[in-house]
């Protein structure tokens, strides 16, 4: 019987900085990071692969956070793990020492998040399916008891999830042969970080229309007079009828986020994303109800399930984008998946960063097939970056995502980027540590 004979763990750090990829009004000199998880098995052919995605610094804590997480799937065998995914999940969430350091947010949970996509990647190998057909072909009633529904049951219990899930059950090979033809439709950030000169924005803008985006994204809140020229051009570029959204990861107190945002509402911008706090529900409720019809986003810094329930039972959001590596993966996703249609709101995960474009595709494939049965108000994110280093790297043709076909989760790393940026000794990092 095949058994897991170790999880490693990987600090793997991409110079993003020097290009100024990733650069926002909160977060202005990034490298993109993953504290990339390895699950190793007795069988040299199959192994897991999961991560967690941070922006430079810190991103060795997480490596070390993963390496406990992982520590008790160690000696398992691999049938009993992917035949009971919801089991291991609490299994490993019940480690109280390592949830005492949370619980259920900041670093634990980014291990957590690590080592369960792992975790995940490694059935959907075992089964021959990439994710998103793996989570299709499942049941409702065992999608719902894989998901985390603990906490939750003020707004959603296991007979509703269920209930939720039977409605689309009959139709999902529809879905599935639609998005087949046509892909599931994304935005691109690609365009807009914050840092690019309006030369390079008006190129990007453009390039963007021609590749047929009809949903551009721009960072904004650092200055509103740079925010009015850079949006100015935006709009002249992809035109009236594509939507605009603006981004300002965190960067206002309430009252700044209404009165930028008012001062934006002539370039009528579908959202404003993470105008505040993440973690202020009742401020996202207060914003949204002063600057509609422009809607809020928000969910990247969500960290967990908890939150996102308040956010919906306050009506604080309009869009919500959780995040494929700060939930803990596919267990804690789904509940909030449930909660979001029983609420009417729409899911818009967000992917910027490596590697979370390779795991999204999944998610909102799922979504669509499973769990909401629209493309109404949705839209996935994407940013042409970094996709070249994993080993099933998404494909986007004409401003939507193509149905991944590999088994997995799309999260294997090739063995030469481990070599190259691997931190501190890959040879890229030794060389610019000698330089």
């Amino acid at each position: 019987m095949t058994a897991i004979i170790g999880v490693d763990a990987f600090d793997v750090r991409f110079p993003t900085s020097l290009s100024l990829d990733g650069s926002d009004a909160m977060n202005k000199d990034g490298d993109y990071s993953a504290a990339y998880v390895v699950i190793r098995t007795d069988d040299p052919d199959l192994s897991g692969f999961g991560f967690t995605f941070t922006i430079g610094r810190g991103n060795d804590i997480c490596v070390l956070a993963a390496k406990q997480r992982g520590l008790p799937l160690v000696g398992m065998a691999v049938e009993d793990v992917v035949t009971d995914l919801g089991g291991v999940y609490r299994h490993l969430k019940s480690d109280s020492q390592l949830r005492w350091l949370g619980p259920e947010k900041g670093v634990e949970h980014l291990a957590m998040a690590a080592v369960m996509n792992a975790v995940w990647d490694l059935a959907a190998r075992v089964a021959g399916k990439p994710l998103w057909r793996l989570l299709t072909d499942m049941t409702s009633e065992e999608l719902a008891d894989v998901a985390d529904l603990s906490y939750l049951s003020d707004v959603l219990t296991r007979d509703e999830a269920v209930a939720l899930l039977k409605e689309l059950e009959p139709t999902r090979a529809d879905r599935v042969a639609e998005l087949a033809e046509t892909g599931y439709p994304c935005y691109t950030t690609s365009a807009g970080w914050l840092g690019y000169s309006d030369e390079k924005l008006r190129r990007l803008c453009q390039e963007a229309v021609e590749a047929g985006y009809k949903h551009v994204k721009l960072k904004v809140g650092a200055s509103l007079d740079d925010d009015i020229r850079r949006l100015r051009i935006a709009r002249e570029v992809i035109g009236a009828d594509a939507s605009l959204m603006i981004d300002a990861n965190q960067v206002w107190d309430v009252p700044q986020a209404i009165e930028w945002v008012r001062a934006l509402a002539e370039f009528e911008p579908l959202w404003i994303e993470e105008p505040t706090s993440p973690d202020d529900i009742l401020g996202h409720a207060a914003i949204r109800k002063a600057v509609t019809p422009i809607g809020v986003a928000t969910g990247e810094h969500g960290m967990n399930r908890v939150l996102f329930k308040q956010m919906f039972q306050a009506e604080a959001i309009d869009f919500c984008q959780l995040d494929s590596a700060r939930l803990a993966s596919v267990n804690e996703i789904l509940a909030v998946y449930l909660m979001a249609k029983k609420f009417g709101v729409p899911v818009c995960p967000h992917a910027g960063g490596v590697g979370l474009c390779e795991l999204v595709q999944h998610l909102s494939i799922f979504d669509y097939v499973a769990v909401s049965g629209s493309l109404e108000g949705r839209v996935t994110e994407y940013v042409d970056h970094l996709h070249e280093h994993f080993v099933d790297p998404c494909v986007v043709k004409n401003g939507a995502y193509m149905l991944p076909a590999r088994p997995g989760y799309s999260a294997q790393m090739y063995d030469a980027t481990l070599a190259t940026f691997s931190f501190p000794d890959g040879d890229y990092w030794a060389r610019a540590t000698d330089s």
